[in-house]
């Protein structure tokens, strides 16, 4: 197991660099001057040829794109990410603003998906082709076919604009956008009404991702039914609870916690639509925004952060498979 540990550490090193590299050199050949479109104030005005050079002398753009490239990896080993193009804002501060409210939305969207797919997937698995598994298959269809920009649109409308417009209880009104009165207990927990303003937003990054749980914990759950130790444990006198519980879900549960661990990695920094429909200012929508300004600094340090986020995120879902099913043994050499 340590050496396994140590191994997927070190690939993460490659795979960050790599990833980073390749938007930096992307941002170099997209057409348009760097320098003169920080100028420009993201094309609202036309700079002169003074400004543009005040720019690229600031930035270091006057620099050949490989002494730039050290440079910038230079500071990175320092965590210094660099200063943004379009409001001189340090990165780090903009990372440290964005990441927790990125986190927490991931994490509730997460939990949805987790308590809601396991839960449904293994009903639905256990009452195969009864109403309720046929009213779930339909359902995750459903849910995986609608696009997260028009889920949002529609939870806003269905419980914050309609309740609103027809005096509804107050308990039931969601807010429709932003962040809230940004209130939390122990990171996650929300205090006062910053509820209202989390719960549609969460639901709605965790659509997709609850649909494919369900689907694949229900075929996982079907598939473990079927095998020998399923069999030889109701043979033993097992009550069926017992042999589900014991036997079934800790088969079952490996890949739907391969999909969830991953989805907590994506979803940090993927939820571009959804925080953008609702205003959720997180990563998400602060990398959108850059890439329209071109504001390398910004996309470079919220992307390295992603990417280290979802390696480490992937690491521990890996490790979690040996708490799991006792059988597998990471980093472990097979015996002769």
């Amino acid at each position: 197991m340590p050496s396994y540990i140590l191994r997927r550490v070190l690939l993460l090193i490659p795979t960050v660099f790599f990833a980073v590299s390749f938007l930096f050199f992307l941002f170099f050949i997209l057409p348009g001057d760097p320098a003169t479109l920080i100028a420009s104030g993201s094309g609202e005005r036309i700079p002169d040829a003074a400004s543009v050079e005040r720019a690229a002398e600031r930035y270091g753009l006057n620099d050949p794109i490989l002494v730039q490239f050290f440079n910038y990896w230079k500071r990175v080993l320092s965590w210094d990410l660099g200063e943004s193009f379009a409001n001189d804002r340090s990165v780090n501060a903009i990372l440290g603003e964005k990441a927790p409210r990125s986190i927490r939305l991931a994490f509730w969207a997460v939990a949805i998906e987790l308590v809601i797919g396991i839960s449904v997937g293994l009903i639905a698995a256990l009452r195969r082709y009864s109403v309720r598994d046929k009213l779930t298959t339909i359902g995750t269809a459903a849910m995986a076919a609608v696009p997260a920009f028009v889920m949002g649109y529609l939870l806003q409308f269905s419980f914050a604009v309609y309740p609103n417009t027809h005096d509804w209880p107050e308990w039931t009104r969601m807010r429709t956008s932003r962040l809230g009165p940004d209130t939390w207990f122990a990171f996650f927990i929300p205090t006062g009404d910053q509820w209202r303003y989390l719960m549609l937003p969460a639901i709605t990054l965790a659509c997709v991702s609850t649909a494919l749980a369900t689907r694949m914990m229900r075929g996982s759950m079907l598939e473990v039914m079927r095998t020998d130790y399923m069999r030889t444990a109701r043979a033993k006198g097992l009550s069926e609870r017992a042999v589900v519980a014991r036997h079934g879900m800790r088969n079952a549960l490996i890949p739907v916690i391969t999909l969830i661990g991953i989805d907590f990695g994506t979803v940090i920094g993927a939820a571009v639509l959804t925080e953008t429909v609702f205003s959720w200012p997180g990563i998400g929508s602060q990398i959108a925004d850059s890439v329209f300004e071109r504001d390398l600094p910004v996309i470079l340090g919220l992307t390295l952060v992603v990417v280290i986020a979802y390696s480490i995120i992937n690491l521990l879902v890996d490790l979690s498979y040996a708490w799991f099913d006792p059988r597998i043994r990471l980093g472990a050499k097979s015996a002769a």
